[in-house]
């Protein structure tokens, strides 16, 4: 596989990188390393700076300030280069629909001048990795979502890169689907190769090396998924049970000690400085309210619970910094 510039030792770095539209920040002094073979997830809500972050990384818009590497190359001076060396993948798949599978495959060796001698050996790989040797015929529109899915991860890979970035691959995809392309985004990082994937998937998030927390175009978390739900978790949080728990949670929610409440499922998550005093205050006011309890107890918290508990605690900080402004 091409592997970029030699002598860098990571295949991402990033250093207070920053792009603005007019007024707007969308990124804001971002710094980062990826290493070589690493499963690295980017995560944050819609609007968060995501796409634009990938965007200056695969060289298709310059920074408006600070500095980073792909693959060794520079973001701002080398993005020919980096195009060349690195793969790109979507949620909104790049191939066409009215071309049949082997079609597809053809039309982007020549995207990326794949030489002559190795296009039918490139060519049977992305068969073979998608599992679609039958279907090399089939017009690429028919194929179910995985499948395509699976098709547009090799064809992102014709030219061997050695980084990869996956832009939200796997929105829409049925759960199967999901699992499935995951399994060989594993296969890819065991045979060296970095991949770089943005979701917001939070049962996703569990399978990378790392992961990055962005919001507001800010770095706010940055550590293994055990270290997002060990150290950087500042709340605690806690697991209620109750009937019409729909109807509990704005009576759970105005709890003096509650910080956060959202439904996890049929569940309340609730956080808290210190669930141990809350435990019991919840399960009193809940009955007070007519509410049946079946169980508050403290849990070791969630992806999703690290998250809007970060979330949280920038939001209080960004308001007690507006209200001193004043």
């Amino acid at each position: 596989m091409s592997a970029g510039r030699e002598g860098s030792a990571f295949a991402v770095t990033l250093r207070n990188l920053e792009r603005r539209f007019g007024d707007f920040v969308a990124v804001n002094r971002i710094s980062l390393d990826v290493a070589r073979g690493e499963i690295f997830g980017f995560l944050g809500p819609n609007g968060a700076g995501k796409s634009t972050t990938i965007r200056m990384l695969c060289g298709l818009l310059e920074p408006s300030g600070g500095s980073g590497t792909v693959a060794g190359f520079d973001i701002r001076t080398e993005r020919e280069q980096i195009k060349r060396n690195i793969g790109y993948m979507s949620q909104k798949f790049s191939l066409y629909d009215d071309l049949r599978v082997e079609e597809n495959i053809d039309f982007y060796s020549g995207i990326y001048s794949i030489p002559r001698e190795k296009k039918a050996a490139r060519k049977a790989w992305v068969l073979e990795m998608a599992s679609l040797q039958d279907h090399r015929q089939t017009r690429t529109g028919a194929l179910p979502g995985g499948w395509k899915q699976r098709l547009s991860l090799g064809c992102a890979l014709l030219h061997e890169p050695q980084v990869l970035f996956l832009d939200e691959p796997t929105s829409g995809v049925d759960p199967l689907s999901r699992r499935s392309f995951w399994d060989l985004i594993h296969q890819l990082a065991d045979q060296g190769v970095t991949v770089f994937v943005t979701t917001h998937y939070m049962e996703e998030a569990e399978y990378c090396d790392r992961l990055a927390m962005i919001y507001r175009g800010e770095l706010v978390a940055l550590g293994t998924p055990s270290e997002m739900k060990g150290s950087l978790m500042a709340d605690q949080v806690l697991a209620l049970a109750c009937d019409r728990s729909h109807e509990a949670l704005g009576v759970a929610a105005a709890v003096p000690g509650v910080r956060d409440a959202a439904l996890f499922g049929q569940h309340i998550h609730l956080m808290t400085e210190d669930a141990a005093t809350l435990a019991p205050r919840l399960q009193a006011a809940l009955e007070a309210a007519g509410f049946r309890v079946e169980s508050v107890e403290q849990i070791t918290p969630s992806l999703e619970d690290v998250f809007v508990s970060l979330i949280e605690a920038r939001d209080r900080a960004d308001g007690v910094q507006q209200e001193f402004a004043q």
